[in-house]
């Protein structure tokens, strides 16, 4: 099985709504500022007021590469595979596979949205072209 994180109390409100079919950010009750990765604090004013909001799944690829050589051995039989940085629409960005897609196809600037990914008792979030 491929590696899964460990959900904790601070970040069970992004894996529960993966599990849901949402992606979830946090967003800061003092600056408004959107981010992920789940922490205690506003990465932007230093408040300590986050809650997390369902946003739209939407965004661009930033970066990316084809991965050709497995990290653990449950990825050697996906072969090669992209993974890319995606700026969301609401302005954070975040680390996912490109699924769905030709790896020829998959480049900077290529509009993609959020599809899930169950493995085992946790959903990964991942992207697809739109």
């Amino acid at each position: 099985m491929k590696p899964v994180p460990q959900i904790t109390q601070l970040t069970r409100p992004y894996w529960d709504g993966a599990a849901a079919g949402e992606l979830r950010v946090q967003r800061c009750a003092k600056c408004s500022g959107r981010s992920l990765y789940a922490r205690p604090w506003c990465p932007f004013c230093w408040a300590p007021e986050l809650t997390w909001e369902k946003v739209s799944g939407r965004g661009d690829v930033i970066a990316c590469t084809i991965v050709t050589q497995a990290p653990y051995e449950s990825y050697a039989r996906d072969g090669r595979y992209a993974i890319a940085i995606i700026k969301l629409e609401e302005g954070p960005q975040m680390m996912a596979n490109i699924v769905n897609c030709p790896l020829e196809k998959v480049k900077v600037g290529m509009k993609v949205g959020v599809v899930f990914e169950k493995r085992g008792d946790i959903t990964v979030p991942q992207f697809a072209p739109l």
